[in-house]
Parts: structure tokens; sequence; C-alpha cells
């Protein structure tokens, strides 16, 4: 599915005063959200820092967003250059994608970003995908109109593996959101058989008001995805900072875990597997 990119972590605050790289290039950072997941081409959202006295609108956003960079992707054998396209259903809407180099699992990617004077650089490998068993839309109670998604899947015996689950609900939502509490280390796991709670993540800008859970005819799309130990410590310290902080969509400092060499943010690659939320005729154990 080609419009699975996160919602956009990538433009984060700094203590800084200004963001023209030509002016202030050693307070502003380049910051950086890119993946390329298993079957998939690589994605990468570039932007600049946002001083933390700016205004957080759509407007500033697209204000620091970069879109003339030079960005190479290479398995170490092939490399491809990135394009560029503009996607209305994103904000900002911008984004930089592969059409050549498809991800397969075990294989190791570099990432090289060229912009001005600056060479950003970071390295991940795709794990390989975990499939889901189930998805199932579950209420409390029969009588509610609101209710939360359980997933089901089977944790390899004697393989290390860290997950994160997104969720993207059709017609109101263009991307898959990272679900809240999301983010699963399998050492807390006491059984290969794993049965998790589902709450929808937070989105950058929402069309209509943010609320945890999901309604009545809502068709969820739920994906479930391998994920390396550095990309789990970025998610779980941003969202350490949502829940932290005073602004519920940007971080407030910067000890937000990060690969990236040169700059701030995640170069990834994930194994997913996705499924649709069926509605379970029952109500949720109490």
């Amino acid at each position: 599915m080609k419009k699975n990119i996160l919602f956009l972590f990538t433009l984060i605050l700094l203590s800084c005063s200004k963001d023209d790289f030509s002016e202030q290039s050693i307070e502003s950072k380049i910051v950086v959200e890119g993946w390329i997941e298993e079957g998939d081409y690589a994605q990468v959202l570039l932007s600049s820092s946002i001083p933390v006295t700016d205004v957080i609108d759509s407007t500033n956003v697209l204000n620091h967003v970069i879109r003339s960079a030079k960005i190479t992707i290479s398995d170490g054998e092939t490399s491809e250059v990135l394009r560029v396209k503009n996607d209305k259903n994103r904000v900002p809407p911008f984004v930089y994608f592969g059409s050549a180099l498809m991800g397969e699992a075990g294989k190791q990617y570099s990432l090289r970003i060229e912009y001005l004077n600056r060479v950003v650089e970071a390295v991940t490998t795709i794990p390989k995908s975990v499939q889901l068993k189930s998805a199932e839309y579950i209420k409390k109670n029969v009588a509610d109109t609101t209710g939360y998604v359980f997933v089901n899947f089977e944790d390899p015996v004697n393989e290390k593996n860290y997950y994160q689950i997104a969720t993207r609900i059709e017609g109101k939502e263009s991307i898959f959101v990272p679900a809240f509490y999301g983010n699963l280390d399998d050492k807390n796991f006491t059984k290969s058989a794993v049965s998790v709670q589902v709450n929808r993540g937070v989105l950058l800008f929402p069309k209509t008001v943010f609320t945890p859970y999901f309604v009545d005819g809502d068709v969820i799309y739920v994906k479930l995805r391998t994920q390396n130990k550095d990309a789990l410590d970025f998610w779980n310290s941003w969202q350490n900072e949502i829940v932290n902080s005073r602004n519920p969509i940007y971080p407030a400092n910067t000890s937000l875990k990060s690969n990236i060499k040169g700059g701030i943010g995640i170069w990834a690659g994930y194994g997913k597997s996705i499924l649709v939320a069926k509605y379970a005729q029952k109500t949720e154990p109490i």
C-alpha cells in the first residue's frame, strides 16, 4: 500500500533562534523520517528543525520542508536516487520516493542525503515479517458505538523481535498512524501467542477531533511491522516526549534516540503484515 507514511514527526522542535541554513547552520538540523519496507520502495520525509519560538501550523510546516536534496539509497550492489513528488493527501505534501530498489528481508540499506554543504547518512536492515493471525474490532458492551482493535500473532520462538502496530481508518486517514503504546519488545511476552489491544495514535493536523478509540462503521486497516532495536528506541523516545510534553504533537526537546549521522530522526527497515479488522460479535472480556 503506497500511502503508508507515518504521521509527520520530522519537524521536531529545537531550541534555536533561526532555521535559515545559510545564516544559522550550526543551530538548524536536518530532520529525517525515512523507511523501506519488505516488498515496497523507500520513502523519505525531509525538513529543517523548527525553533521552539515559532508557531506550529500547516503553513509554517511547509516553510521548513526540504524539497531539493539529493537522496541516494543503496543495498551495496544497486543504488537509486529518489525522486520527490507532491501528494495532497499528506501534510506537508512532499515525499521522496523510490521506484527501483524494492525492500527485501535480511538486506542492508544505506541512506545518503546531500543538501547544500551537508551530508547525512544512515544504515538499516529489514527484519523478516511476522504475519498477523487476526484483527478484530471489539466493544465492551453491545450497546456501545465505540471500541478497540485486538490483534493476534505468533512471536517466533528463539528469535529476537521488535514490533510496531499502526492503523489507518479508510476515508478518515490517508496514512498509517502508529498506535499509542504500540511499540513492542518480545522480551515482555510470556508466550509465543500474542494478543494486544490497539489504541488509536495521534495524527498530525487531523481533519476530525482525535479520539483514542474506533467507532462503529470504521473500516480499520491494521499493520504489524517488525523493526530493529534502533527504530524501537526512536519510537519509544518519541512517544515518551508526547506523553510528557505539554505539546501533544511535537516533542519538546532533543532527547529523541536517532540513528542518523549528521542529522536527527530515523532511517528504518521494516517487515510488514496488513489485515482489515473484522467486527467481532462479542464484547471485550472484563
